[in-house]
């Protein structure tokens, strides 16, 4: 370096030296191809994707899986079972013998305690709030116009279906206790009830798994629906069974056994089939 030299003209002539030799390029933008580049070539002769890949964004359908109040519902229900099983589990181990057992003398087997009574009664509200789910993807299924109304409003019609069923038990068990007074002894009429309440108790447990493989599977719902509806007609069958042996006397008796089967077995679901039907109808509109 000179002697006379100032050292800021140093610096400045440092910096004269640094721009012209880092000076900027591409101030325009970079270039669509450079020499050296023997991969891509030219941006242009790339291809361009003309419409984004995938299918259109489709309208979340709720159900109830997805519905807190619902499930909480459901849970509910399996919890009474669970909370009961320890004191009643004897109950749910004599379910054959309730279902099937016409025997007309006290035993054992015939007395109903506490603990039983709790039991039987968490099984048929578990059966009602199963029946209610059920009767809700039904109507989703096969009503297609009502759909729409329930996915927007899941758990106030589950609601309304397992109060529905509820209904619909208490009205069968008065008729049942009625034709068991009028037609049978006090023993005769018990067992019949026993039969009754065993076997919709026991409906309950076959429907859970059913119910379980609907809501995680609806593309399957009409299968599954079919599947339901073949076990709640076994166990009215059980039931209708155990009471042609209760009341079978003689021939005759077929007569009223006839008369019976469509005057409580037959209408009053076809009754309940159009009041759930108008309901959801008048609930919608």
């Amino acid at each position: 370096m000179p002697v006379n030299t100032h050292p800021a003209d140093t610096l400045q002539a440092a910096a004269q030296a640094a721009e012209q030799s880092y000076a900027p390029q591409w101030l325009d933008g970079f270039p669509t191809s450079q020499p050296g580049d023997s991969v891509l070539g030219s941006i242009n002769t790339l291809p361009v994707i003309q419409e984004p890949a995938g299918a259109p964004a489709q309208q979340f359908a709720r159900s109830p899986m997805h519905d807190t109040p619902s499930m909480i519902l459901l849970l509910a229900g399996l919890l009474a079972v669970a909370l009961c099983y320890h004191s009643g589990y004897k109950y749910i181990e004599n379910f054959f013998h309730y279902m099937f057992s016409t025997r007309r003398r006290e035993n054992l087997f015939e007395d109903h305690t506490v603990n039983e009574t709790s039991i039987l009664s968490a099984l048929i509200a578990n059966t009602c709030i199963v029946e209610g789910f059920f009767i809700y993807y039904a109507i989703r299924l096969l009503c297609p116009p009502l759909s729409p109304f329930l996915e927007g409003n899941v758990f106030p019609h589950i609601a309304i279906y397992c109060g529905l069923a509820v209904g619909f038990y208490l009205a069968q068990w008065l008729v049942y206790k009625v034709l068991g007074y009028t037609f049978t002894d006090a023993l005769g009429s018990k067992l019949w009830l026993d039969g009754f309440k065993s076997s919709q108790a026991f409906l309950g447990l076959l429907l859970l798994p059913v119910l379980f493989l609907l809501m995680l599977y609806p593309s399957a719902g009409k299968l599954l629906l079919s599947v339901a509806a073949g076990l709640y007609l076994l166990a009215r069958l059980i039931f209708i069974y155990k009471g042609f042996r209760i009341f079978y006397g003689n021939l005759s008796s077929i007569i009223y056994f006839i008369l019976y089967l469509c005057a409580v077995e037959i209408v009053p679901l076809v009754f309940m089939t159009g009041v759930t039907y108008w309901i959801s109808g008048i609930y919608n509109h």
